[in-house]
Order: C-alpha cells, then structure tokens, then sequence
C-alpha cells in the first residue's frame, strides 16, 4: 500500500504520474520552523510527515513533501491572510527566488530523503495586478502566496529546473528517490 501523507489536490495529481493507486492520509505532524538551511528546513519537514503516518502504517510506503518559497535565504511559507500574501507577492516581483521541495520516503522501517530546487524569475507586477490575484483566493494557501499552474502564470517570466516542483512535488526526483529505496510503486500498489 502506498500512502501520500498530505491533501493538497496539486500533490495528487503528480502523484498519480508514479502511482495509479494510493490512498491519501493528512499528516497532522508539527512542522519545524528553523533548520540550517532552507534544503534542510524542507526535508525536515517532508520527513516528519511521512513518519508520522508511518508509524501509524508500519507496512506501507508512506511519501511526504514540504514545499518552501526562498527569497534571498529568507524562507516564505503560507501567508497569513490577504495583507500578507500581497507582502511577499509584492517581494517576489521583479525578482528571481527559489523553490525548494524536500521528499521523504518511508519503506520498511527506514526512511529515504531528497529535495529539489527550481529558480523562479516574476515579471515586475504592479500594486493592482497582485490586489486583483489576491482576490481570487488562490494565493491564500499557498507557499509563496502563488500556484504556478493557477493564476500566477501571467507572472511568471521564467523558470530553470523541474516545473512538478514548483507546483509541490517534483515527480522526476521522487521517481529517482524511489529506486534508491528499491521500490516500484505500480507493484507496491497491485
């Protein structure tokens, strides 16, 4: 049995380029807010994730995923509420940042980690533009304030590295992360 420790629907349907059958089981793992570094802080977190519905399904494959926004080595996570969201889409404009995904994988007792990091470059966006976006709702839960694949795209001027990463699970890295643990996950699931 494969286990997807988070609800996001953006996280699933990636998944689902890897597995056709999993079953989807919320982490409620209190996430760490300070780590060295941002690679660190996010496969922290991809790791408490995991482990915690792990231990719950001590046989199954258990994935977790932390997606974190990084600009200029400050971490940007979920904003707090309308003010906030337009604070950090206002930062991001005009700028280049990162998104770094930490994954983890628990496997038979034993635990598998990796990240991925994608460069991010926004057009410069007026006070209106980000005021209008805001207003969709959308950017309200998510890290950085914005989806890549909803209404920032208009934003977006370009991106270097792995797109399934910036939506919030980099499939291609999991998919490596998956062989080093030994497991195919179409037979994991029949």
């Amino acid at each position: 049995m494969v286990i997807l420790a988070s609800g996001s629907p953006r996280r699933q349907e990636l998944l689902r380029k890897l597995c056709k059958n999993f079953i989807v089981e919320v982490s409620d793992a209190q996430e760490v807010q300070q780590a060295d570094s941002p690679k660190i802080l996010a496969v922290e977190n991809a790791k408490l994730k995991a482990s915690s519905i792990a231990a719950k399904n001590p046989d199954a494959i258990v994935i977790g995923a932390d997606t974190i926004v990084v600009l200029d080595g400050e971490i940007f996570g979920k904003p707090d509420g309308v003010a906030g969201a337009e604070k950090m889409l206002a930062r991001l404009s005009g700028k280049k940042h990162e998104v770094i995904t930490g994954v983890a994988i628990c496997a038979g007792g034993k635990i598998f980690t990796d990240y991925e990091v994608t460069e991010v470059y926004f057009g410069e966006m007026t006070a209106e533009e980000i005021k209008e976006y805001v207003a969709t709702g959308e950017p309200l839960d998510k890290s950085g304030s914005y989806a890549l694949q909803g209404g920032a795209t208009k934003f977006i001027e370009k991106i270097y590295g792995d797109w399934s990463n910036v939506v919030g699970l980099p499939v291609y890295r999991l998919k490596k992360l998956a062989q080093v643990a030994g497991i195919n996950f179409e037979e994991a699931t029949q």
